[in-house]
């Protein structure tokens, strides 16, 4: 199979969707290559690097779209990528529908195929390909949260980890999935005071035995996050419904409860954010205020540690793009369910059903 990786476009972001190790693999079972000139530099990797593994280097985006049956890249296409995507090729990759009207519309209108990393699930309900990304963004969320914190960058002037005798910060974490998890985490270590809320009580009990000390579970009712986000420092959004557009779980009433300078990390903005005043900014602006509120929506947060977040996608991505390239998208998707469950836009179909609800679009299971 000839494929093609691309290199992004996306307002800064310089990951790229896959490795010159990851690229080797392909090859050595006997595929071709073709990755755009420079597509690796921003995540350190040199156009030296993939032609040493066997990959062919090619001048323009549009090169690589036009020579390939399958794109491998990171973020979804954007505006100008939409008329390059084929009848018929196959684009593996994070898309986020249920957010982009405009962006199903044209995948629809393409006839492509669109196999999308968050919507791979397996049996037990987890999301291979969307976790190393959710590990890194929970990571970041607090990291990023921490610095907004500060008064030069409009937050209360609050140290997280606080001093002896001066308080440690409060962070409220909205949700016990991955992204959750690795934001209280290292809000944790970073001596907060923190709160991770969920609506799943078994999770909720297994994070009460497996989080630090100072991290306190709370059932994730209304009434709990309102009581909880008056006086916190940090509120972290971490909510997913897989597919689905993320539910709003903190309208632009509550902002005033919140002491000015709180800073709102929405992690779930890829899935339209769970903060009704969220909009998605991007690395260059990632910050705005509402009525004294300190928003950051960056929509690809871990595009800005792109060397860990392209390694870590790769160590992902790598086995799942060897079954589609070795036996076809068709094969590779009747022989694994989780991977079948990616299918979101197929050659001009909604077979996700989500996201057909979400546009009221006629939906159709894909029959392989």
């Amino acid at each position: 199979m000839k494929i093609g990786i691309p290199k992004e476009i996306k307002n800064n972001e310089n990951r790229v969707g896959m490795t010159p190790a990851g690229v080797s693999e392909l090859v050595k079972h006997g595929h071709s290559v073709y990755v755009q000139k420079t597509a690796g530099e921003g995540s350190g990797f040199s156009d030296e690097a993939y032609t040493n593994v066997g990959a062919q280097i090619l001048p323009t985006i549009e090169d690589v779209y036009a020579t390939a049956d399958m794109i491998i890249k990171v973020k979804e296409p954007i505006a100008p990528e939409y008329p390059l995507v084929r009848k018929g090729q196959l684009v593996f990759t994070y898309f986020h529908f249920a957010c982009s009207r405009e962006l199903t519309k044209a995948m629809i209108d393409s006839g492509g195929v669109c196999l999308a990393y968050e919507t791979v699930q397996l049996a037990d309900g987890s999301l291979p390909l969307l976790t190393p990304m959710s590990e890194i963004a929970g990571r970041m969320a607090t990291i990023n949260g921490a610095h907004y914190l500060q008064k030069t960058k409009g937050g209360k002037g609050k140290l997280i980890c606080g001093v002896p005798g001066v308080k440690p910060a409060k962070v409220v974490v909205i949700g016990g999935g991955i992204v959750g998890q690795a934001a209280a985490r290292v809000a944790a270590g970073m001596g907060a005071d923190v709160i991770i809320t969920d609506i799943s009580l078994p999770l909720l009990h297994s994070l009460s035995i497996s989080m630090p000390a100072n991290v306190n579970t709370l059932y994730s009712s209304h009434q709990n996050i309102v009581t909880e986000i008056k006086d916190a420092d940090i509120v972290i959004g971490a909510v997913l419904v897989p597919g689905d557009k993320a539910p709003k779980l903190i309208t632009r009433d509550m902002l005033g409860l919140m002491e000015k300078g709180t800073v709102l990390v929405d992690v779930a903005i890829d899935q339209g954010g769970c903060f009704e005043t969220s909009r998605p900014t991007t690395h260059s602006e990632p910050t705005y205020e509402v009525d004294g509120i300190v928003h950051y929506a960056v929509a690809n947060i871990p595009g800005a540690v792109p060397n860990t977040s392209t390694i870590a996608l790769t160590n992902a991505t790598l086995k799942y793009a060897v079954a589609l390239a070795d036996k076809g998208w068709q094969q590779a998707c009747r022989d694994d369910e989780a991977l079948y469950k990616g299918l979101n836009v197929v050659e001009g179909k909604v077979t996700y059903k989500a996201v057909a609800e979400v546009f009221d679009l006629p939906y159709e299971e894909c029959v392989l």
